[in-house]
């Protein structure tokens, strides 16, 4: 478990990291979200103390990270996949990291083998891609067995295969019971993989919730229906407190739930064809939460002239 309390970190005025209170459970994978410059690698890098926290603290597993006395053993984490010895192997990489913390060689050739980098592993890591790095630097992270996992931006660079690869094992380990903590920018996949997620923005908590809450929260109570019967439908779920909009066959039914319009169609015998919750995506309530928190705001794409087009 990951516990922080009151969790500030000032740079000069600048304030990274301010007032994070937040728990991090063991036996599910927690998602850590924010806009760039909202304070996720501080935070990471205050779990792993190689910040010092300018108020309050962050515990794993009930102590700060230098406490513990093979830390290694009790977090596995990945900030930075590139960092690595160039001119050595994976092989060599990982038996080095082996060898100064007491853990026997034969974890080395089980980590290569569940990565899947054992046709490389012998083959020197400055030539390889980022998606290989990825693996090499999840090796690292997995190779004292820890109990706990802090993964920033894990499937960078790696291919579909790759991405689903990491995906199944980040909730088989979660499901082992570890605790498993990852930050990432690709929402479609962090909506398939956490179950838990945390927001910051400006290095503010703004949401701790479960997956499903924040994307509920965030989607409108607006049903998709399709009936060849539809006016029929439409005019018997008409009333005060309900916004019926849509033609061709399809209308989006506001105001009443998908059972409420199910149900009245069953009692007027009325054949469905569709009846769908318009649901939001996880990047649609994370850009609705983050919007005012964004520090830096690119520039609207100005249109293209046609060639030929007067100037």
């Amino acid at each position: 478990m990951i516990e922080a309390v009151g969790l500030t970190k000032k740079y000069g005025d600048k304030v990274a990291v301010r007032d994070l209170t937040f728990r991090i459970r063991p036996g599910i994978v927690t998602g850590f979200l924010g806009p760039n410059g909202a304070g996720k690698s501080t935070t990471m890098r205050l779990i792993l103390g190689l910040d010092a926290p300018t108020a309050g603290s962050v515990t794993v597993d009930g102590l700060p990270y230098a406490a513990h006395p093979m830390p290694l053993k009790v977090v596995g984490a990945v900030l930075e996949a590139r960092a690595v010895h160039t001119s050595r192997s994976a092989y060599n990489h990982l038996k080095a990291l082996a060898a100064t913390h007491g853990i026997p060689d034969s974890r080395v050739a089980d980590v290569i083998d569940m990565v899947g980098l054992h046709e490389v592993a012998r083959k020197r890591a400055g030539g390889f891609s980022l998606g290989m790095g990825q693996r090499l630097g999840l090796a690292s992270a997995l190779l004292a067995d820890p109990s706990t996992l802090i993964l920033d931006e894990p499937v960078n660079g790696l291919d579909p295969e790759g991405i689903r690869w990491i995906r199944d094992l980040l909730k088989a380990l979660a499901a082992e019971g570890r605790t498993v903590f990852v930050s990432s920018h690709l929402m479609s996949e962090m909506a398939l993989t956490a179950e838990h997620v945390i927001v910051v923005g400006r290095g503010r908590l703004m949401a701790d919730m479960p997956m499903a809450d924040l994307i509920a929260r965030a989607s409108t109570n607006v049903v998709t229906v399709r009936s060849p019967q539809l006016a029929d439908l439409a005019a018997a779920l008409a009333g005060p407190d309900v916004t019926i909009t849509g033609a061709d066959g399809r209308i989006d039914v506001a105001g009443l739930s998908p059972a409420q319009i199910g149900d009245t169609a069953r009692d007027l015998g009325i054949s469905l064809h569709e009846l769908t919750p318009k649901q939001a995506s996880l990047e649609e309530a994370f850009m609705d939460m983050t919007r005012d928190e964004i520090e830096f705001h690119a520039a609207s794409a100005a249109p293209v002239e046609e060639a030929g087009s007067p100037t």
